[in-house]
């Protein structure tokens, strides 16, 4: 296969909610092309996109998939992205890949959560955005009533390029097509003069063109400045389809053809060494430098990344970098990836999409480069959402535990929205995703595919042991067990530190009533404590521990007296001192439809959490920013989805610890049973 030149390249993310026809779009487009006989089905298990096992048995997209198409001399890379909030992660992973984004939207369902994420996400990278809406012939859609409510949430940059017409049978061009036609929204020549108005404000030469022309100037004179509409956001075409009857698909196909940018006229990332930034150019004769943009873990196949070039050219059997690696990786074999197929190439220009195979060090996010000039090259981070939804994980089968590290790490190299935590104090792996059906979609695929089986619980809640106030401790250590003794004995004060003050551990002993050799086993003891915890069983933290005065003997005293001597001094000192257990308190920002505000409010109030003030947004959006402890969230996103039936987003943070109410340190307290020791 040869690879197609950077002009004729588009490479296009299909964004937006779940059940907004994004796969099916990619399927009649790719059919109206002839890259495929016909359509496929969704209920069949029979679209290019959707092949994994799990996207046929759930009958949505649950990963990203990739795709091409020639129609009319212009080579066209579909990313179909999963459309649920639960693969938010892995849908917006995958966004710097593409020049365009074309945020889908049902007709009869409107915008939509994930409809805002991608607006948002790719105006953040700068693509170009295209509207799609599809289902234009469902019983249930109000179109006049739809536009109207995307141009009061997303600007009145979003202007129709082709308007429904006979009732949405079909669809009428408004940009192309000279000819004045009728449609459901007014006339075709009415649409074309927004267009030409709003194209024209960026050029002044042009707007003087227009003024004197009028409506005769055609779309070729409007090429360069339509584009320069797009990269700026001043321009988001709308477009109007049905994946049912076939209506605008090929229409879709021209718009894609003539005015979607190629990579030499979209928006390149803006990169940086350090610092420094590095402006790449869409060239062949340049060093080459590509993004790992998708990482396929497949049992059979091996380890497959999809790369994004955007400099240079890469050729089957090249040396490449990989970041700032010194060992070189050969590209021996470059594949086209068509959903599961995949065709060898022999080479990538500027803006093309491949992939490479059988080669364990690719990771996401990776820069492959032909250059040690670019070795610290860094893109812009994608704009991920943070795990929220954590799940700690437990062997049901002892021996298991080389496979389950082994699985976990190809599951998290392929999904950047998923991380892996180890609570070394709880001794606990905990696994972090988007949400419950996230979560669930990974535990199946280590049972399917890894022959794993674990049971799940909540995490431990990250308590915090302190104290409030100054206090003494003292103790000494004497063994005597027939032969050689052991004896130590420590005075130390301690006092709390400022909120965020960590720990400070302070030798004030003169005299060498400790040795000095010592010391470090008295530290030693008090770290020991400090990582178990005194009142509960949690770190403590915010605390000083001045060590001041004590005995030895020379030749009883050992290391180990003095690490039992500190360690129980320190808890002397900690029962004296007030100690209180922290919790950690979360910053939560909640987007919502406003009518179910006061809802969400409440719960977040029942919740311990405070309410900081809200922010109204267009399209009768409300941001409601909170601050609540994190061990009352453990489900909140299952609350969330419920209140707002599906329309509600949030994220969190950790903020800070505040102290916990009386009875539930009581209760943590009870549960504590120290050691022995």
């Amino acid at each position: 296969m040869t690879h197609p030149s950077t002009a004729s390249l588009r490479n296009i993310v299909l964004l937006g909610h779940s059940g907004a026809g994004k796969t099916m779009l990619a399927e009649n487009l790719l059919a109206a092309s002839g890259a495929i006989q016909a359509p496929g089905s969704i209920e069949r298990g029979g679209t290019v996109c959707d092949y994994r096992p799990e996207e046929k048995r759930l009958q949505y997209s649950a990963d990203v998939s990739v795709c091409h198409l020639q129609h009319d001399g212009a080579h066209v890379n579909l990313i179909d992205t999963p459309g649920s909030a639960d693969f938010a992660g892995r849908a917006l992973g995958v966004v710097q890949a593409a020049e365009t984004a074309m945020i889908v939207i049902n007709a009869a369902a409107g915008i939509e959560l994930m409809t805002r994420r991608a607006m948002e996400a790719a105006g953040q990278l700068r693509l170009a955005r295209f509207i799609v809406i599809t289902h234009i012939d469902s019983e249930t859609a109000d179109l006049s009533g739809l536009m109207e409510r995307i141009t009061e949430t997303f600007g009145r940059e979003c202007i129709p390029l082709n308007l429904p017409a006979d009732q949405a049978a079909s669809v009428a061009d408004c940009y192309f097509d000279p000819e004045d036609r009728p449609t459901d929204f007014g006339s075709t020549a009415e649409a074309r003069t927004t267009i030409v108005d709003q194209v024209v404000e960026l050029d002044d030469e042009l707007m003087e063109l227009y003024l004197e022309q009028g409506e005769d100037m055609n779309p070729e004179q409007l090429h360069g400045a339509f584009e320069r509409a797009l990269r700026r956001g001043h321009l988001i075409p709308v477009c109007f389809v049905s994946s049912a009857s076939g209506s605008g698909i090929k229409q879709l196909l021209n718009i894609i053809n003539r005015l979607a940018p190629s990579p030499r006229e979209g928006n390149l990332p803006q990169c940086f060494v350090e610092d420094e930034a590095v402006a790449l150019k869409a060239d062949k004769d340049e060093d080459a430098v590509a993004l790992l943009f998708k990482i396929n873990v497949d049992p059979y196949v091996g380890r497959m990344g999809l790369f994004r070039v955007f400099q240079g050219q890469v050729n089957a059997g090249d040396s490449l970098y990989l970041d700032d690696q010194r060992k070189a990786i050969k590209a021996a074999h470059l594949y086209a990836v068509q959903g599961a197929a995949v065709e060898e190439v022999q080479s990538v220009g500027p803006g093309g999409i491949a992939a490479l195979s059988k080669i364990n060090e690719l990771f996401y996010g990776g820069v492959l480069h032909a250059s040690h000039a670019h070795d610290r090259l860094k893109f812009p981070p994608a704009p991920l959402p943070a795990p929220m939804q954590g799940v700690v994980l437990e062997l049901t089968q002892r021996g298991d535990e080389k496979k389950l590290s082994d699985a976990l790490a190809k599951l998290t190299a392929e999904d950047p929205s998923l991380r892996l935590e180890f609570d070394s104090q709880a001794n606990e792996t905990v696994l972090r995703g988007m949400g419950e059906l996230h979560l669930r979609v990974v535990l199946d695929r280590m049972r399917e595919e890894f022959n794993l089986e674990v049971q799940t619980r909540q995490p431990r809640i990250a308590y915090r042991e302190t104290v409030t106030r100054k206090a003494e401790g003292h103790h000494r250590h004497k063994k005597q067990t027939g032969g050689a003794g052991q004896f130590g004995e420590v005075f130390l004060n301690i006092e709390p530190l400022p909120r965020g003050g960590g720990f400070e551990f302070v030798d004030k002993v003169v005299g060498g009533v400790i040795p000095s050799q010592f010391m470090p086993a008295v530290e030693k003891g008090v770290r020991q404590v400090l990582q178990e915890g005194a009142v509960a069983g949690y770190p403590l933290q915010d605390i000083r521990v001045t060590v001041y005065d004590g005995k030895h003997h020379p030749v009883d005293s050992k290391e180990v007296a003095f690490v039992s001597a500190g360690k129980k001094a320190f808890i002397n000192a900690i029962t004296r001192a007030r100690p209180i257990v922290l919790e950690p308190i979360a910053k939560i920002e909640v987007t919502t439809p406003g009518q179910f505000m006061g809802d969400i409010a409440g719960h977040l109030s029942s919740s311990r959490g405070r309410i900081n003030g809200n922010n109204a947004l267009p399209g009768n959006q409300v941001v409601i920013s909170a601050e609540a402890p994190v061990g009352e969230l453990g489900d909140f996103q299952t609350r969330l989805k419920s209140l707002t039936g599906g329309e509600g987003a949030y994220s969190m943070e950790f903020d800070h610890y505040a102290t916990v109410p009386p009875p539930i340190q009581k209760s943590l307290q009870d549960a504590f049973k120290p050691s022995e020791d």
